[in-house]
């Protein structure tokens, strides 16, 4: 779309837009080219000049294939020149807070001023799957979550760790040796819980309202109201998430915001999970497998969700900017596919940066 980087540049005055990515995959499409649509995806955003790019943390997910965002940011840092890449987020009850720090510290040197390390409490999937990321067979590292955040924080510092050994003497530990920066780490969630800790430990905050969205104000309020300086951020800093389908016409918005609205309704409803359907899957299976719990979920879902043409889109989240006071805004691109689209082409999503991106 000539212009449109152009346009999202000048238009970023006021709000500016980022990328939050599941990698999703559609039914008939393998994990490669799931992760090649996405990395296509990146690519597109860099160039249209989305401000970052994060990839989330889910585990054993048929229609999800973002598993590895350590992974998939490095991957992603070598299509790109200029957006921020992150983990929207890493959960960290899954994983030693030593290993997080090596991990970002080595993709800080990989993509220098570029990385953000977004944190979450969440599992990201069943105890199970926690159960075996953890190797302990427990899931009580969530109750050390406040703590595991601030030792992330100082392995990455220059300075890194001191360990004090009770028969005397100190061991110090660093994510990597001589450092020249480091990546900017943020508290991500969707309770009072996470935005009073974020407040707490003076860190950015990021509330995730394409997850849910009850809450928002209140957890703003705790955050902006409780926030405590930090070495590292003088002032409350947050913004915020939506789910967002943007095509030329409003019709065709709402046929590709289809796949995604059902298996939401299939994970509300304990449904077994499949990968995503396409738009004309979503639409036959509608009809023929229509019912009232479904529809309900389907309808509440949507009602939050910016569904219509890039004007109406980008009309709805410049209000919804405002309304909140952020001025920035993360778009989980949720546009499903048709069945001729390739497979390793993220048409639907790209097609809503682009028009988003332009009509902003």
């Amino acid at each position: 779309m000539p212009g449109a980087a152009a346009r999202l540049v000048k238009g970023m005055t006021s709000t500016s837009l980022s990328v939050l990515d599941l990698v999703p995959v559609r039914s008939g499409q393998t994990s490669t080219e799931a992760v090649a649509a996405s990395l296509a995806l990146a690519e597109r955003a860099d160039a249209l000049g989305y401000r970052r790019y994060w990839f989330a943390e889910h585990h054993n997910m048929p229609a999800v294939a973002s598993t590895s965002p350590p992974v998939l940011i490095a991957a992603a840092s070598a299509r790109t020149t200029r957006v921020r890449l992150g983990s929207g987020g890493v959960m960290l009850p899954n994983h030693a807070p030593l290993i997080v720090a090596e991990q970002f510290a080595a993709l800080e040197a990989i993509a220098p001023g570029r990385i953000d390390l977004g944190l979450g409490r969440a599992p990201g999937s069943d105890p199970v799957i926690t159960q075996l990321l953890r190797g302990s067979g427990t899931t009580s590292d969530v109750e050390q979550f406040p703590r595991h955040v601030q030792d992330i924080a100082v392995l990455l510092s220059g300075d890194g760790a001191t360990v004090q050994f009770t028969s005397g003497g100190e061991y110090t530990v660093r994510a990597t040796p001589a450092a020249t920066g480091v990546p900017e780490v943020w508290l991500l969630g969707s309770s009072d819980y996470s935005a009073q800790l974020a407040a707490s430990l003076g860190l950015p905050y990021v509330f995730a309202n394409h997850f849910s969205g009850e809450g928002l104000e209140r957890a703003l309020d705790l955050y902006r109201s409780g926030f405590r300086a930090s070495e590292t951020l003088a002032e409350p800093r947050t913004f915020l998430t939506v789910n967002a389908v943007a095509s030329p016409t409003a019709n065709e918005a709402e046929a590709r915001a289809l796949p995604q609205l059902r298996m939401m309704a299939r994970l509300r409803l304990n449904k077994p999970l499949t990968a995503l359907e396409t738009v004309e899957e979503a639409i036959a299976a509608s009809t023929a497998e229509a019912d009232a719990a479904t529809d309900q979920i389907v309808q509440a879902a949507r009602s939050r969700w910016f569904v219509g043409t890039g004007e109406s889109v980008a009309a709805e989240i410049s209000a919804f900017a405002a309304r909140f006071g952020v001025d920035e805004v993360m778009l989980s691109p949720v546009a499903g596919a048709f069945d001729a689209e390739p497979m390793d082409s993220p048409f639907g999503r790209a097609q809503t940066l682009e028009l988003v991106a332009a009509a902003l």
